[in-house]
């Protein structure tokens, strides 16, 4: 008699994790009412005229080193963040966060560590987890590989969506610092540090950490930030930097005609960046292409509100540049 498990799938393990994912995000304030049905209804209450907003993202080859060095928690929370963070440059209120799991077989302490991180993120993005897919694909994925998704909803009022057609010349860049790498770029780090001999779990003195540990930091989430600020400011525009740095990031939301100048000297020092620089000799603009370099996320707001803004976000928000007449959609001077 041959089974299901025989082939390698394991129907009782996908049930158990269903079960420990439904007791931590209950326990944790963040499982939305209908989970585990088919599909799940969410109540869009407190809205006169409501724009749906939906992202889809994943982690990438950060992957790797998590499932290289067995530390599987902070990428849930890099799923999350790479979702919720998209979601609100739209100025949309984050609503619910589904997930894919795919692997070749349950591991269900491995598992059990990545929807610990989801559901902190989750908590971290004001979220409700309303639920997901593990898929087990046995001779598709090798042993000890997982790969994840991330699905995100949000709402917003139709006359409070923020359009970047008002950014005008004058207005004021804020950028937010990052956490570190974020989810971005971990291709080009894991090749400098393979070029170079360095294993993820060497000790690196200029962090006192080991590598892993400073490569594996979460991506930050943005989401108490923007709703500060939306509370005292009009937001004209928001950038996400993720793939593609500040350069390519902010031009997704510069008009025709008008130019975000970005001072790298505003930039708060981060050593992430100069560290791999040096290691991989890389040269400064695959740098600013390929990573943040420290800045996580670009608010654009006038002139007369970006003092009221940068005080309420305080430590966490600097100067970045401004808004002027051009052809070139981001100039880094």
């Amino acid at each position: 008699m041959t089974t299901y498990k025989d082939a390698g799938v394991d129907i009782d393990k996908a049930n158990a994790l269903v079960e420990y994912i439904k007791e931590r995000a209950s326990k944790e304030g963040v499982l939305a009412e209908g989970f585990g049905g088919f599909a799940l209804g969410y109540p869009l209450e407190g809205f006169r005229d409501p724009l749906l907003f939906t992202t889809t993202d994943g982690v990438g080859t950060k992957l790797k080193i998590a499932q290289e060095v067995g530390v599987h928690n902070t990428v849930g929370i890099d799923l999350v963040a790479m979702n919720v963070n998209d979601l609100i440059t739209t100025g949309s209120k984050p609503l619910i966060f589904l997930d894919y799991i795919a692997t070749g077989s349950i591991d269900l302490e491995v598992l059990k560590q990545v929807v610990d991180g989801i559901i902190e993120g989750c908590k971290r993005g004001k979220l409700k987890l309303a639920g997901g897919e593990t898929a087990e694909m046995p001779g598709f994925y090798p042993k000890g590989v997982y790969d994840l998704a991330g699905f995100c909803l949000g709402a917003c009022e139709r006359e409070e969506v923020i359009d970047p057609k008002n950014v005008s010349e004058g207005d004021i860049l804020i950028g937010l610092k990052s956490s570190g790498f974020h989810s971005n770029g971990y291709s080009l780090i894991r090749k400098v540090l393979k070029d170079k001999g360095i294993s993820f779990k060497d000790f690196l003195e200029e962090f006192n950490k080991k590598a892993w540990e400073v490569l594996l930091e979460p991506t930050r989430i943005y989401v108490d930030e923007v709703l500060k600020v939306r509370k005292v400011a009009k937001v004209k525009a928001i950038a996400h930097i993720t793939g593609g740095g500040i350069k390519e990031n902010l031009a997704r939301v510069i008009p025709n005609g008008f130019s975000a100048v970005v001072e790298k000297k505003n930039i708060p020092p981060m050593p992430h960046f100069s560290w791999i620089k040096d290691l991989g000799n890389i040269p400064e603009e695959e740098m600013f292409r390929t990573f943040n370099m420290g800045v996580g996320m670009v608010l654009i707001v006038s002139r007369d509100e970006a003092d009221r803004v940068l005080e309420i976000l305080s430590k966490e928000g600097f100067l970045l540049g401004e808004v002027r007449r051009g052809d070139e959609r981001v100039k880094i001077v």
